[in-house]
């Protein structure tokens, strides 16, 4: 039954005239500035920052420091799944708006530890993301990174870091919750670990193939996320799935040392992270594989040359944070003048 709702979704997703969603959603966007006034919305939003609350005080409990993110820089993540970076002229030169501060932490994390942003990025998604219910061009990270980590250590401060978002939420906002008729389900660590090649395995088995050596599409973690029923990691993605900046398992050569988090119940992607890779002449070796001019990281690649701990970490979108606490239909609902691909508004 969950292939065929899945099957059907997929094909609503792709027959559906993306002209016609664009024009609802317009006309419900222009006026997203009242959305805050509606009951709903203030409930959304309260249980949202009790969330990045309860976020913020685990982290600083583990002594993390948190930062100012940056917002632009002369390059940004290239690794952001088919959108488009936003470009302007800074002073003569082309410089880039965030669509993720990972180069960032790496230089915090080397000269303090343990350190996170609650860090705004602009991503020029495709228009179909229209119809997902996970997608914003402008969104906020948890974005963190942990010198002398691996990724199992990551994946283990991700998991306790959304086991205590869900537990407070649950403790503080049981009127908040009964007033959207959500029952958060009850979540524990250790989550399960699936390997790329076990999710893919898994998927095949109830009839939905998807290309080996590419990122696991919406639908996929959907439907996954259905069927395993509780939070889990798809860790070991193949190399030319993820930016240069993700560490290749020495022992294992085409493996990357990396993971996703997924929610249950559907709601797919929670949390993106790796081990980085910090020698610089593995560096530049990806960035040219991937296609990447590495004068414009000049700074990064000076960086590594002098030489920078290793580290992993992870980012975890506060939108669709708030989509799982609050059992919501889109991410739309979730943020103040909500911007979508393709749609001018406030």
């Amino acid at each position: 039954m969950l292939i065929n709702e899945t099957r059907h979704s997929y094909r609503h997703f792709m027959e559906t005239e993306v002209s016609t969603e664009l024009q609802r959603l317009s006309q419900l966007l222009q006026q997203s500035w009242k959305m805050v006034r509606t009951p709903r919305m203030k409930t959304v939003l309260k249980v949202q920052n009790v969330a990045c609350d309860a976020m913020r005080d685990y982290l600083k409990s583990e002594d993390f420091i948190e930062l100012l993110p940056p917002i632009i820089g002369p390059v940004t993540d290239p690794g952001i799944r088919g959108a488009k970076q936003v470009t302007f002229d800074y002073y003569g030169r082309e410089y880039k708006v965030m669509s993720s501060a990972i180069l960032y932490k790496q230089a915090a994390m080397s000269g303090l530890g343990k350190i996170f942003f609650m860090s705004p990025n602009i991503r020029l998604e495709p228009l179909d993301s229209t119809l997902t219910g996970r997608h914003l061009t402008e969104f906020v990270q948890l974005d963190l990174e942990i010198a002398e980590a691996n990724y199992f250590d990551a994946m283990s401060v991700a998991e306790k870091l959304l086991c205590e978002a869900v537990n407070v939420v649950r403790d503080s906002c049981a009127k908040e919750l009964e007033e959207l008729g959500r029952r958060i389900p009850a979540i524990s660590p250790p989550f399960k670990k699936l390997t790329y090649d076990e999710a893919l395995e898994y998927l095949r088995r109830v009839g939905l193939k998807v290309r080996y050596g590419v990122e696991i599409p919406w639908y996929g973690e959907h439907l996954l996320s259905k069927l395993v029923g509780e939070p889990f990691f798809i860790i070991d993605y193949p190399r030319g799935a993820r930016g240069f900046y993700d560490r290749e398992d020495d022992n294992r050569p085409g493996i990357l040392r990396d993971f996703d988090l997924i929610y249950p119940e559907g709601f797919g992607e929670a949390a993106s992270g790796a081990e980085r890779e910090f020698r610089y002449e593995r560096v530049l070796a990806r960035m040219r594989e991937n296609g990447e001019d590495p004068r414009k990281y000049a700074w990064y690649l000076e960086m590594l040359r002098e030489g920078i701990p290793p580290s992993a970490g992870f980012g975890i979108g506060v939108e669709r944070l708030t989509r799982f606490l609050c059992g919501l239909d889109s991410v739309i609902e979730a943020r103040l003048c909500p911007k979508v691909a393709g749609i001018h508004s406030p």
